[in-house]
């Protein structure tokens, strides 16, 4: 067990656990050493105290002798339980009145609110999940596509923690032997091969090189990706927001500057959550109210992580279209896919002479022609080169990030100091800086403020 945390000296807490609606089913957790004496006293059914753990047992729960509702009551005893405490879930209908008459029961026999995330953090604090793993917990109950999901369950179930914690290990090693020869510095002996720590270092940067580069993706799945559609008026943007969405988003129209604002929706493509955004067509105008979608939709650009320019070669030319998307000053990292519209009314044997400003994607908007290619285009645009995530470590936590960014500095400090010949307490201290930054991703390492700013972010009941 984890000496941070003990349940022995733990209090028992109540929190509505999950809910799916008035009339439907509603679950409520209780979770501590009291746990079960405390259901006991309202439960009305089998002494839960004589059954065995994971079972399940129908009665009522009744507070001064009324009956407040019928319900089914599941077991767990400690340590075979999430939290590895004494765990009853009480699952009752789904009404505003009863969860809050059976929480209120609970906690007037001993129980208190829990607070947010905590039943977790307990799970953490008791060494059923290291803290990559808890954090997970929150990115699985966010999911809301195919590939966040599969990341999210991953990661709980400690494909990343697996990982840091081999480097961490091959790291300990050779730490250790620094530290021995520290003891026998008088000595001028070397227990720790500095050729061999070498090569464990570039070992070592190289994954985690792959881990950094995986986060823009990892941060794509786990927060979808904006995508701004721009261009002059009437170059069929909202006509597009529309196909792509497959339902009248925008307000479609022949009169130049019929949207003025921005109008945002979102569809899932190949578990990736692509939102797309209509904005104003860019052009020079006096009108204050469209003005100020056009600088709206700039905004939108920078803040885009993928750009459609979407064209009319009739009112386009390539010199044009050159400038038009010079314009933009787009960040270098931002993709940009140029599309030319209404193939359906123009000549595309003309997309050969917009080859030298970018490869032209060409499809029309009004006869859905194109949509489809178009589609996989902004799939391979977000994926890249990015493996089947069925395989890979993908990182999409930034704190996270963050500690494998100071890990490698970290490391790179451990070969300059071999490099230079530094004396092996210098050596060691790099080392441990990298051990620190590795340990506080899984938890070894942590802080009271880290675990409040990273538990405080759960929902109550998880």
């Amino acid at each position: 067990m984890n000496t941070l945390y003990s349940t022995q000296n733990a209090d028992t807490i109540v929190a509505l656990a999950t809910a799916h609606g008035k009339g439907a089913i509603a679950v409520i957790r209780l979770s501590g050493p009291a746990a079960i004496s405390i259901a006991d006293t309202i439960f009305h059914g089998k002494k839960l105290e004589d059954q065995p753990s994971h079972t399940l047992h129908f009665g009522t729960i009744r507070e001064e002798g009324k009956i407040i509702d019928e319900v089914v009551v599941s077991l767990f005893k400690a340590p075979h339980s999430y939290t590895k405490e004494n765990v009853v879930e009480i699952s009752c209908h789904g009404s505003d009145f009863i969860v809050e008459q059976i929480i209120k029961a609970t906690l007037k026999n001993g129980a208190r609110l829990a607070q947010a995330g905590e039943f977790t953090k307990r799970a953490f604090l008791n060494g059923t999940l290291d803290l990559a793993q808890a954090e997970a917990v929150a990115d699985l109950i966010a999911s809301d596509s195919k590939l966040s999901h599969e990341v999210a369950m991953k990661q709980m179930r400690g494909g990343f923690s697996q990982e840091i914690k081999a480097l961490r290990a091959q790291l300990i090693h050779f730490a250790s032997m620094i530290e021995l020869e520290l003891d026998f510095g008088e000595e001028d002996v070397e227990f720790a091969d500095r050729t061999a720590l070498q090569n464990l270092i570039f070992n070592i940067q190289k994954l985690i090189r792959d881990l950094l580069k995986s986060f823009e993706f990892g941060n794509v799945i786990k927060h979808g990706v904006p995508v701004v559609i721009i261009g002059k008026p009437n170059a069929g943007k909202s006509t597009l927001l529309n196909v792509l969405l497959n339902e009248e988003k925008a307000i479609v129209s022949d009169v130049a500057g019929t949207t003025r604002d921005f109008i945002e929706d979102e569809i899932k493509l190949e578990g990736i959550s692509f939102r797309f955004i209509d904005t104003a067509g860019l052009r020079e105008t006096t009108d204050k109210v469209e003005a100020i979608g056009v600088e709206r939709t700039l905004k939108k650009v920078v803040e885009a992580s993928l750009v459609i320019y979407l064209f009319d070669m009739q009112s386009t030319t390539p010199e044009e279209l050159a400038n038009e998307i010079k314009a933009l000053e787009l960040n270098e990292n931002t993709p940009l896919l140029a599309v030319a519209n209404k193939i359906d009314i123009f000549d595309t044997s003309r997309l050969e002479d917009y080859k030298p400003v970018a490869n032209i994607l060409a499809i029309s908007a009004a006869e859905k022609v194109g949509i489809d290619l178009l589609k996989q285009k902004l799939i391979e645009k977000v994926k890249g080169n990015q493996l089947d995530t069925g395989n890979q470590t993908i990182v999409t936590n930034l704190r996270h990030y963050q500690n494998l960014q100071q890990t490698y500095v970290a490391l790179d400090d451990v070969l300059n100091g071999i490099s230079s010949g530094i004396t092996g307490d210098f050596l060691a201290s790099d080392i441990r800086r990298a051990l620190y930054a590795l340990g506080e991703i899984t938890g070894e390492i942590t802080t009271d403020d880290l675990l409040e700013n990273i538990f405080s972010k759960f929902c109550i009941g998880k």
